[in-house]
């Protein structure tokens, strides 16, 4: 198998595709056309297929896997695939582990770091938060080694909201040994649950998209609810501190920075900010390290909208 991030302008393509999005069209001329998204586990094409109706084509939807015979072609600086005939496949046919992305690291060996980190919290309502999370919750801990932290942008792979929250948390670990004056056991919490909602926000691969709840409120509001319901909800947590409980919310309300990236506060503690810098860190470094593997060419790559500067993937002398 080819796989879409091994594919060049001019190639030809036969091989086997999840699909993971199409919506129909009509040209300007009034021609019907469908615009779709072919998946394998290295990444996404866009793909048309002008013919829709021909005897070549076989009636596919999202989710199935395809066989795609087209060609490979640059449209607005993109890689594009003009179809020329398409087969829906049966079960048997593909290997379904060829078409999800998934973390380079073994999940379970990040997960039982992660659980290192839950016992290293030593305050003992957030140490109970932490458990009843990460070690009681069988249906939240299934999700949470499952689910993607985002839906393009950063960590859109099956186990990459495990690879991010981990690697945050390291991040705050350090931070702990270099700034003593913050609390380590409410950054490591903070840092363990700031994007718990993402479980809630995504859905679960092939799919990977935003959920209703997703698109109406977002993993920063389910996250401080998840909280609530865990130190309010039944059993809850009795004694939980006041303070302690709004300086986690805030850590989780803040953790994106500014107003404009989503976050309804901005960080008003020390921990809030670094909680800031060691996720703003992760996602902006794994951007790098995700557009470096998939690019082809060296030299200066261009303006990156995420990254908000023109990049190079080699050291200029």
């Amino acid at each position: 198998m080819k796989y879409i991030k091994d594919l060049k302008d001019g190639d030809r393509m036969n091989d086997i595709y999840l699909i993971k999005q199409k919506n129909s069209a009509t040209t300007k001329n009034g021609k019907p056309y469908d615009n779709i998204v072919l998946q394998d586990k290295t990444g996404t094409i866009d793909a048309k297929n002008w013919e829709p109706n021909s005897p070549a084509t076989d009636e596919f939807d999202v989710l199935d896997h395809v066989e795609i015979v087209g060609e490979v072609t640059t449209f607005n600086g993109a890689l594009q695939v003009n179809i020329k005939r398409a087969r829906k496949c049966s079960e048997g046919e593909y290997d379904a582990s060829d078409y999800l992305p998934v973390s380079p690291f073994d999940i379970d060996t990040m997960y039982n770091e992660l659980l290192s980190f839950v016992d290293s919290v030593n305050e003992e309502h957030l140490n109970r938060l932490l458990c009843a999370l990460f070690k009681e919750d069988e249906a939240f801990i299934k999700r949470f080694k499952m689910s993607s932290a985002a839906k393009s942008v950063h960590h859109s792979f099956v186990g990459g909201l495990l690879q991010h929250t981990l690697a945050v948390t390291r991040l705050c670990d350090f931070y702990c040994k270099r700034y003593e004056r913050l609390n380590r056991d409410l950054l490591i919490t903070a840092a363990l649950c700031h994007d718990i909602a993402k479980t809630k926000e995504i859905s679960l691969y092939p799919e990977n998209d935003y959920t209703d709840s997703g698109n109406f409120l977002g993993h920063i509001v389910m996250g401080v609810e998840m909280v609530d319901r865990v130190i309010h909800g039944n059993p809850g947590i009795e004694g939980f501190p006041e303070v302690l409980e709004n300086e986690l919310k805030h850590c989780i309300l803040s953790h994106h920075g500014e107003f404009e990236f989503g976050s309804p506060k901005k960080p008003a503690i020390m921990e809030a900010v670094a909680l800031n810098f060691a996720d703003n860190t992760d996602a902006k470094l794994q951007i790098f390290d995700e557009l470096l593997e998939s690019e082809k060419s060296s030299g200066w790559l261009g303006y990156k909208k995420m990254l908000d500067a023109n990049v190079t993937a080699t050291k200029m002398s």
